[in-house]
Protein backbone atom coordinates (compact mmCIF):
# COMPACT_ATOMS: atom_id res chain seq x y z
CA UNK A 1 0.00 0.00 0.00
CA UNK A 2 1.45 3.54 -1.00
CA UNK A 3 1.09 5.85 2.08
CA UNK A 4 -0.40 9.75 0.97
CA UNK A 5 1.81 10.73 4.00
CA UNK A 6 5.09 11.42 2.88
CA UNK A 7 6.43 9.98 5.90
CA UNK A 8 9.67 9.65 8.07
CA UNK A 9 9.89 7.04 10.77
CA UNK A 10 11.05 9.75 13.01
CA UNK A 11 7.68 10.09 14.30
CA UNK A 12 7.48 13.75 12.03
CA UNK A 13 4.74 13.88 9.43
CA UNK A 14 5.74 15.19 6.43
CA UNK A 15 2.10 16.49 4.44
CA UNK A 16 2.00 16.70 0.66
CA UNK A 17 0.08 19.75 -0.11
CA UNK A 18 0.29 23.01 -2.27
CA UNK A 19 2.90 26.01 -1.27
CA UNK A 20 -0.06 27.67 0.66
CA UNK A 21 -0.21 24.90 2.88
CA UNK A 22 3.51 24.15 3.60
CA UNK A 23 4.81 20.32 4.25
CA UNK A 24 6.80 20.01 7.16
CA UNK A 25 10.50 18.51 5.38
CA UNK A 26 12.87 16.59 7.67
CA UNK A 27 16.39 17.37 6.27
CA UNK A 28 20.18 17.22 6.67
CA UNK A 29 21.90 20.15 4.53
CA UNK A 30 25.87 19.40 4.77
CA UNK A 31 28.19 22.72 3.75
CA UNK A 32 29.68 20.96 0.97
CA UNK A 33 29.42 17.51 -0.41
CA UNK A 34 32.73 17.64 -2.52
CA UNK A 35 35.56 18.24 -1.03
CA UNK A 36 39.06 17.98 -3.25
CA UNK A 37 41.11 16.87 0.30
CA UNK A 38 40.64 15.91 3.85
CA UNK A 39 38.95 18.94 5.29
CA UNK A 40 35.68 19.35 7.65
CA UNK A 41 32.36 19.53 6.82
CA UNK A 42 29.43 21.64 9.18
CA UNK A 43 26.08 19.56 8.37
CA UNK A 44 22.41 20.96 9.66
CA UNK A 45 19.64 19.18 10.30
CA UNK A 46 15.97 20.45 10.79
CA UNK A 47 12.00 20.05 10.11
CA UNK A 48 11.23 22.79 8.05
CA UNK A 49 8.40 24.72 6.46
CA UNK A 50 10.40 25.53 3.57
CA UNK A 51 13.00 23.47 2.54
CA UNK A 52 16.25 24.10 3.92
CA UNK A 53 15.46 27.04 5.72
CA UNK A 54 15.05 26.96 9.47
CA UNK A 55 11.53 27.87 10.67
CA UNK A 56 10.34 24.89 12.14
CA UNK A 57 11.85 21.93 14.47
CA UNK A 58 15.43 21.18 15.13
CA UNK A 59 16.04 17.39 14.08
CA UNK A 60 17.09 14.77 16.93
CA UNK A 61 20.61 13.75 16.39
CA UNK A 62 20.53 10.57 18.44
CA UNK A 63 19.84 8.45 15.57
CA UNK A 64 22.85 9.99 13.55
CA UNK A 65 25.14 7.45 11.68
CA UNK A 66 28.25 8.52 9.87
CA UNK A 67 29.64 5.89 7.70
CA UNK A 68 33.64 6.60 6.28
CA UNK A 69 34.18 4.93 2.99
CA UNK A 70 36.18 2.10 4.50
CA UNK A 71 32.42 1.21 6.44
CA UNK A 72 33.95 2.56 9.84
CA UNK A 73 31.65 4.32 12.04
CA UNK A 74 32.66 8.74 12.09
CA UNK A 75 32.37 10.32 15.30
CA UNK A 76 30.40 13.88 14.90
CA UNK A 77 31.59 16.67 16.44
CA UNK A 78 30.52 20.39 18.09
CA UNK A 79 26.81 18.37 18.24
CA UNK A 80 24.30 21.38 19.13
CA UNK A 81 20.38 21.24 19.40
CA UNK A 82 19.18 24.60 19.05
CA UNK A 83 15.66 25.95 19.07
CA UNK A 84 15.03 25.64 15.04
CA UNK A 85 17.51 23.49 14.21
CA UNK A 86 20.63 21.10 14.76
CA UNK A 87 24.33 21.25 14.26
CA UNK A 88 27.30 19.13 13.99
CA UNK A 89 30.73 19.03 12.49
CA UNK A 90 32.44 15.93 10.57
CA UNK A 91 36.22 15.73 10.40
CA UNK A 92 36.21 13.71 7.10
CA UNK A 93 40.15 12.31 6.58
CA UNK A 94 39.61 9.96 4.38
CA UNK A 95 38.76 9.83 0.47
CA UNK A 96 35.88 8.75 -0.99
CA UNK A 97 32.10 9.03 -0.30
CA UNK A 98 30.71 9.18 3.02
CA UNK A 99 26.91 8.30 4.52
CA UNK A 100 25.30 11.03 6.76
CA UNK A 101 22.24 9.65 8.29
CA UNK A 102 19.43 9.46 10.85
CA UNK A 103 18.17 6.00 10.59
CA UNK A 104 15.18 4.81 12.80
CA UNK A 105 13.75 1.48 13.80
CA UNK A 106 10.49 2.59 15.89
CA UNK A 107 7.54 1.11 17.19
CA UNK A 108 4.18 3.20 17.67
CA UNK A 109 1.05 2.02 19.67
CA UNK A 110 -2.33 2.74 19.82
CA UNK A 111 -4.90 1.32 22.42
CA UNK A 112 -7.53 2.28 24.36
CA UNK A 113 -8.23 2.10 28.01
CA UNK A 114 -10.31 -0.78 29.96
CA UNK A 115 -11.31 1.86 32.68
CA UNK A 116 -12.17 5.34 31.10
CA UNK A 117 -12.37 4.22 27.38
CA UNK A 118 -9.78 6.69 26.30
CA UNK A 119 -7.53 6.05 23.77
CA UNK A 120 -3.86 5.83 24.34
CA UNK A 121 -0.53 6.17 22.67
CA UNK A 122 3.08 5.47 22.75
CA UNK A 123 6.30 5.19 20.89
CA UNK A 124 9.48 3.56 21.83
CA UNK A 125 10.97 0.04 21.54
CA UNK A 126 9.53 -2.93 22.04
CA UNK A 127 10.71 -3.52 25.77
CA UNK A 128 9.38 0.04 26.30
CA UNK A 129 6.06 -0.22 25.07
CA UNK A 130 5.75 -3.45 26.63
CA UNK A 131 5.41 -1.37 30.15
CA UNK A 132 3.68 1.18 28.83
CA UNK A 133 0.49 -0.47 27.71
CA UNK A 134 -1.72 -2.55 30.48
CA UNK A 135 -2.61 -5.89 30.29
CA UNK A 136 -6.13 -5.40 30.31
CA UNK A 137 -5.81 -3.14 27.42
CA UNK A 138 -8.46 -2.86 24.42
CA UNK A 139 -8.09 -2.89 20.88
CA UNK A 140 -4.31 -2.59 20.75
CA UNK A 141 -2.75 -1.64 17.95
CA UNK A 142 1.13 -1.96 17.31
CA UNK A 143 3.29 -0.65 14.13
CA UNK A 144 6.64 -0.91 13.34
CA UNK A 145 8.50 1.77 11.48
CA UNK A 146 11.59 2.12 9.76
CA UNK A 147 12.84 5.25 8.34
CA UNK A 148 16.41 6.38 6.62
CA UNK A 149 16.88 10.23 6.38
CA UNK A 150 20.44 11.09 4.74
CA UNK A 151 23.39 13.11 2.70
CA UNK A 152 26.18 12.40 0.89
CA UNK A 153 30.16 13.77 0.40
CA UNK A 154 32.93 13.11 -1.07
CA UNK A 155 36.43 13.45 -0.75
CA UNK A 156 38.66 13.33 -3.54
CA UNK A 157 37.63 10.42 -5.79
CA UNK A 158 33.90 8.80 -4.69
CA UNK A 159 33.44 5.06 -3.32
CA UNK A 160 31.27 2.64 -3.96
CA UNK A 161 28.51 3.08 -1.23
CA UNK A 162 27.45 -0.17 0.94
CA UNK A 163 24.06 -0.60 1.12
CA UNK A 164 23.12 -2.50 4.82
CA UNK A 165 20.46 -4.52 3.07
CA UNK A 166 17.84 -2.78 5.66
CA UNK A 167 14.81 -1.13 4.64
CA UNK A 168 14.67 1.32 1.96
CA UNK A 169 17.62 2.35 0.25
CA UNK A 170 18.93 4.37 -2.43
CA UNK A 171 22.02 2.91 -4.42
CA UNK A 172 23.64 5.14 -7.49
CA UNK A 173 26.88 4.55 -8.32
CA UNK A 174 27.99 8.65 -7.05
CA UNK A 175 25.25 10.66 -5.39
CA UNK A 176 27.75 13.65 -5.45
CA UNK A 177 28.05 13.45 -9.29
CA UNK A 178 24.95 15.34 -10.08
CA UNK A 179 24.36 17.71 -13.22
CA UNK A 180 21.85 20.30 -14.71
CA UNK A 181 20.83 18.79 -17.79
CA UNK A 182 21.94 15.23 -16.92
CA UNK A 183 20.11 12.48 -15.80
CA UNK A 184 20.80 10.18 -13.38
CA UNK A 185 19.81 6.83 -12.80
CA UNK A 186 18.94 5.50 -9.01
CA UNK A 187 18.02 2.14 -8.11
CA UNK A 188 15.94 2.07 -4.76
CA UNK A 189 16.38 -1.20 -2.79
CA UNK A 190 13.70 -2.55 0.11
CA UNK A 191 15.58 -5.00 2.47
CA UNK A 192 18.32 -5.08 -0.43
CA UNK A 193 15.81 -6.43 -2.74
CA UNK A 194 14.27 -4.02 -5.67
CA UNK A 195 11.70 -1.91 -4.48
CA UNK A 196 9.32 -1.51 -7.47
CA UNK A 197 6.02 0.55 -8.50
CA UNK A 198 6.76 3.17 -5.53
CA UNK A 199 6.06 6.86 -6.15
CA UNK A 200 9.43 9.20 -5.99
CA UNK A 201 8.98 12.96 -4.92
CA UNK A 202 12.23 14.76 -6.03
CA UNK A 203 11.84 18.91 -4.55
CA UNK A 204 14.36 21.81 -5.24
CA UNK A 205 15.10 23.16 -2.70
CA UNK A 206 14.31 27.11 -1.91
CA UNK A 207 10.42 26.76 -1.74
CA UNK A 208 9.54 29.92 0.09
CA UNK A 209 10.08 31.35 -2.97
CA UNK A 210 8.04 30.03 -5.32
CA UNK A 211 4.54 29.77 -5.72
CA UNK A 212 4.54 26.30 -6.97
CA UNK A 213 6.69 23.26 -5.36
CA UNK A 214 7.22 22.05 -8.76
CA UNK A 215 8.22 18.36 -7.79
CA UNK A 216 9.34 15.85 -10.16
CA UNK A 217 7.16 12.97 -9.56
CA UNK A 218 8.74 9.74 -10.84
CA UNK A 219 8.09 5.83 -10.23
CA UNK A 220 9.90 3.41 -10.08
CA UNK A 221 10.33 -0.20 -12.10
CA UNK A 222 10.39 -3.69 -11.78
CA UNK A 223 13.98 -3.32 -10.70
CA UNK A 224 13.26 -0.48 -8.29
CA UNK A 225 15.23 1.87 -10.74
CA UNK A 226 14.19 5.32 -11.98
CA UNK A 227 15.78 8.23 -13.46
CA UNK A 228 16.25 12.03 -12.90
CA UNK A 229 16.89 14.87 -15.50
CA UNK A 230 17.94 18.07 -13.43
CA UNK A 231 16.17 20.71 -14.60
CA UNK A 232 18.54 23.23 -12.41
CA UNK A 233 21.59 23.47 -10.05
CA UNK A 234 20.94 23.64 -6.43
CA UNK A 235 19.72 21.29 -3.62
CA UNK A 236 16.97 18.91 -3.76
CA UNK A 237 15.30 16.68 -1.54
CA UNK A 238 14.59 12.61 -2.29
CA UNK A 239 11.53 11.58 -0.95
CA UNK A 240 9.48 7.72 -0.74
CA UNK A 241 7.47 6.06 1.56
CA UNK A 242 5.53 2.87 1.59
CA UNK A 243 4.24 0.34 3.87
CA UNK A 244 4.21 -3.47 4.31
CA UNK A 245 3.51 -6.30 6.80
CA UNK A 246 7.23 -7.70 6.86
CA UNK A 247 7.42 -6.88 10.40
CA UNK A 248 9.67 -7.80 13.26
CA UNK A 249 8.20 -6.96 16.01
CA UNK A 250 5.48 -9.38 17.95
CA UNK A 251 2.16 -8.36 17.77
CA UNK A 252 2.70 -5.46 14.95
CA UNK A 253 0.80 -6.08 11.69
CA UNK A 254 2.14 -3.28 9.54
CA UNK A 255 5.66 -1.82 8.89
CA UNK A 256 5.83 1.68 7.60
CA UNK A 257 9.24 2.40 5.59
CA UNK A 258 10.32 5.86 4.69
CA UNK A 259 13.08 7.22 2.70
CA UNK A 260 14.71 10.90 2.07
CA UNK A 261 18.05 12.09 0.95
CA UNK A 262 19.43 15.79 0.35
CA UNK A 263 21.77 15.95 -3.02
CA UNK A 264 23.38 18.51 -5.00
CA UNK A 265 22.73 19.36 -8.26
CA UNK A 266 25.89 21.12 -10.00
CA UNK A 267 25.70 24.04 -12.83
Amino acid sequence: MKLSLRTLALGLALSAGAAAVQAHNAWLMPSSTVLSKADWVTVDAAVSNDLFFFNHNPLNLDSLAVTAPDGSAVKPENMFKGKLRSVFDLNLTQPGTYRVALVNDGIFARWKDKATGQTKRARGTAESLAAQIPADALEVEITQSAGRNETFITVGKPSTLRATGKGLELVTANPTDLVKGEKTSFTLQLDGQPAKDLEVTVTLGNTRYRDKLDELKLKTDAKGQFSVTWPVAGMYWLDVSTTDQKTSVPKAKERRLSYAATLEVMP
